[in-house]
């Protein structure tokens, strides 16, 4: 029977054997990268990373720092993905808004897509292109999202909606008339005005 096990390539991070890195990627300290990957060139990653099995990443894709990527992500050109954030089993990026076989275009054309620092995307979500996910926000399983979404908003369903708001931790938050919440966590607090939430 034939099995893999982890190597150290370079020094500075780890890759499993079966990953390919194209030259010319630059890929932060300490993170990891498991089976069957590829990393093209120029490809982005930062430190703490973790990207899991058959994780594909884009010549033109920037990954911050501690960011966490389950199996079967491909994360195309035109996607940044800021610090920490969290992209579920099988989720989908796309970059492209009216792909034709027929009548390629360049990459130059691609639609940009921002996943700010701490969001959630659940599994088996599909993220339309040309969006910024808003920090910390968190985007149920199967979801499909077609358009900005705000910090710290829970959206789900198909088109993702605001369902209600959660905090840094994640926890979901019961806003008084004042229009403040804890988070049930930790204590921060932070206020709802005009369908916007903020950090006090």
């Amino acid at each position: 029977m034939l099995t893999h096990t982890p190597k150290k390539m370079p020094d500075t991070y780890f890759a499993h054997q079966s990953a390919i890195i194209d030259t010319g990627a630059q890929i932060g300290e300490g993170t990891k990268i498991w089976h069957f990957c590829h990393i093209s060139t120029g490809a982005q990653i930062g430190s703490n990373c973790s990207l899991g099995q058959n994780v594909f990443v884009g010549g033109k894709t920037v990954i911050g720092n501690n960011v966490k990527i389950q199996n079967n992500v491909s994360v195309y050109d035109s996607v940044t993905l800021e610090d920490y954030v969290f992209c579920g089993p099988s989720m989908v990026f796309t970059n492209d808004p009216n792909p034709r076989t027929e009548y390629p275009k360049g990459r130059e054309n691609f639609l940009h897509t921002i996943v700010k620092k701490g969001a959630t995307i659940g599994a088996n979500v599909t993220i339309v292109c040309g969006h910024t996910i808003g920090k910390y926000a968190f985007i149920g399983s199967g979801s499909v999202v077609t358009k900005d979404i705000p910090d710290y908003a829970l959206v789900y369903g198909n088109p993702a909606r605001i369902r209600g708001w959660v905090s840094d931790h994640g926890e979901k938050m019961t806003f008084k008339k004042n229009g403040i919440a804890p988070c049930p966590k930790c204590n921060k607090q932070y206020k709802l005005e005009n369908d916007k939430v903020s950090l006090l």
